[in-house]
């Protein structure tokens, strides 16, 4: 993963409004799976955070605008049979937002420069919910087992944070380049960091899919990011049904033609489904463009 060139000090980009933000997030049970176990949300943090757009049941949607102090995008995809793959992220992702929401305060005060107070921030709410999703998992046999990835992107402008745990992926696009910002926490990228096995080899396909690193799961190990934003960055998350079906050099096609989030997400999800749909899918894209969408 390329490093992103920082903007020079003294440089900061004058934050869009929201009309100038163009946004968009779906999700698919694909043409396999009975049950969609994937949950997504996108919303702005104002005075209180404002829902735009999420498929978890129960969460009004936003309020008229108010002065926006940061922007979040979240994506989870379950682990575990029966209901458990399904609660596991509806349940993580839910309780992420009740974190975010009592802790708002600091968003008011916070220096979004400061890489260290913001990334130790979103660790501890992630190894919080990874223990609340443990004591859930062990006080019901039914759910027993169940576990989540989680990515997600807080947008402070001019800097952006990614938590990230599990295989779940954020994708940076800027300047005609696609980035991968997230690294797969699976045995598969475990043993290649490690030098016990190469990309080509049998062993990295054959455990791919197997995440080293869940919320809910045996281990966690949320890592957090620093980045600079700017205009024309283009950020995308998504779950595996995604890039199980559609390369880096197809969702990079995609975002070249962009004409909006929506229409690209849409066309990314019609890929993932032609070429076999065999998980859930969700995609979320987010970018900027002066003047408004």
């Amino acid at each position: 993963m390329e490093p992103i060139e920082e903007t020079p000090t003294g440089s900061i980009p004058r934050k869009p409004t929201d009309a100038e933000i163009d946004v968009y997030g779906l999700s698919h049970v694909g043409k396999v799976r009975k049950e969609n176990q994937d949950h997504f949300l996108i919303a702005s943090l104002e005075k209180h955070l404002a829902v735009r757009q999420t498929n978890l049941p129960d969460l009004s949607l936003r309020s008229p605008d108010m002065d926006r102090l940061a922007f979040l995008m979240m994506v989870a995809d379950g682990v575990g049979g029966g209901a458990g793959g399904a609660e596991a992220s509806r349940f993580t992702l839910d309780a992420i937002t009740a974190y975010v929401t009592r802790g708002m305060h600091a968003y008011y005060t916070a220096d979004p420069a400061d890489d260290e107070t913001f990334s130790k921030a979103l660790e501890r709410v992630a190894l919080r919910v990874h223990q609340k999703l443990l004591a859930r998992s062990n006080a019901d046999p039914a759910l027993h087992g169940m576990a989540t990835t989680l990515t997600l992107f807080l947008g402070v402008w001019p800097r952006c944070y990614l938590l990230h745990v599990g295989d779940s992926r954020c994708y940076l696009w800027r300047d005609g380049v696609l980035q991968q910002q997230s690294r797969d926490q699976t045995m598969a990228e475990d043993l290649l960091a490690a030098g016990v096995i190469k990309k080509d080899d049998r062993a990295h396909k054959q455990w791919s899919h197997v995440l080293s690193s869940a919320i809910g799961g045996p281990q966690t190990a949320p890592v957090v990011t620093g980045m600079p934003n700017d205009w024309g960055y283009v950020h995308l998350l998504c779950s595996d049904g995604l890039t199980k079906h559609v390369t880096d050099e197809r969702i990079a096609e995609r975002l070249a033609a962009m004409t909006s989030s929506k229409q690209t997400c849409e066309a990314l999800l019609q890929d993932a489904l032609d070429g076999g749909g065999t998980d859930n899918i969700t995609v979320l894209i987010a970018r900027t463009k002066k003047g408004g969408i």
